[in-house]
């Protein structure tokens, strides 16, 4: 059930923040002694929690760590403000007109009949924005975004302007394709030599990968991660099952810990 939005509500809660980040700003020697640069990190961390708690589709933890980023946003605004350079209502404004330029199906004359055209018309706009500053259609990409993620991007923004296959089957033949140059450049001559043939080779299919991944409508950083809870999830019962009967990992076979990983997936399948 949706819930109608309160303005006069929101608006309250929002400036009550403001006032607080004032008064923690100028009365808590933590807060006083804070950057733009110490922030930084603090802020890369708060993402990656509330992405944790979107995965666990914990609503609540959600609401919680949404309230983190927003502190911060609020927080590098006021620092803004003391250096003279942006408030908080510039950053809004900023906002608000870059979304009603990135829209114009909502507020122009342009139509766009599917998410597809919408994503089109928002990279071309949003190239056309960066000008002279910017000429590439990849010149956007953070530079230290993961590189799974950075993946996704540059396969996203290059089918922004066209430049994508046409249907999955292909994007599947090139998946092939790599797989077979990957295997032929590991097994073939001095493997010291040939280790940076086979990575970059692995690159490639790896990027061929997420590039299907994308045509089949799977977020493949999304898939990974549960993979990987999904793997550390049955690895700690091993470890704590094995345990109970006195066993250690480094003493067991293959074969033993096997059993022990099987009955985890069984588990798994059950709700564990």
């Amino acid at each position: 059930m949706s819930i109608k939005p309160d303005r006069s509500s929101q608006l309250e809660a929002f400036g009550r923040l403001l006032d607080i980040m004032d008064d923690l700003r100028e009365k808590c020697p933590w807060d006083k002694k804070q950057t733009l640069e110490s922030l930084r990190h603090l802020t890369i961390e708060e993402t990656f929690e509330l992405s944790d708690a979107i995965l666990d589709a914990d609503l609540q933890e959600i609401k919680k760590e949404l309230g983190d980023l927003l502190l911060h946003i609020v927080f590098y605004a006021r620092i803004g403000s003391e250096k003279g350079a942006f408030d908080i209502a510039e950053v809004i404004h900023s906002l608000n007109e870059k979304l009603i330029r990135r829209h114009p199906h909502i507020y122009g004359d342009v139509n766009a009949e599917d998410e597809e055209a919408v994503k089109q018309n928002w990279e071309r706009i949003k190239l056309q924005e960066k000008g002279q500053k910017n000429k590439s259609v990849l010149g956007g990409v953070p530079r230290s975004l993961p590189a799974l993620i950075k993946a996704m991007r540059i396969q996203e923004k290059a089918r922004g302007v066209g430049f994508d296959w046409d249907n999955a089957s292909q994007v599947w033949d090139k998946v092939e394709e790599e797989l077979g140059e990957f295997k032929t450049a590991y097994a073939s001559g001095d493997r010291e030599i040939n280790r940076q043939e086979a990575a970059a080779e692995f690159g490639d299919l790896l990027f061929s990968l997420i590039n299907y991944s994308r045509f089949i409508d799977i977020n493949p950083e999304e898939a990974l991660e549960r993979t990987n809870r999904k793997f550390i999830q049955r690895f700690q019962y091993l470890e704590q099952e094995s345990a109970k009967e006195g066993k250690r990992l480094v003493d067991m076979s293959l074969a033993e810990m096997d059993a022990y990983w099987e009955k985890a997936k069984d588990l798994g399948k059950e709700g564990m």
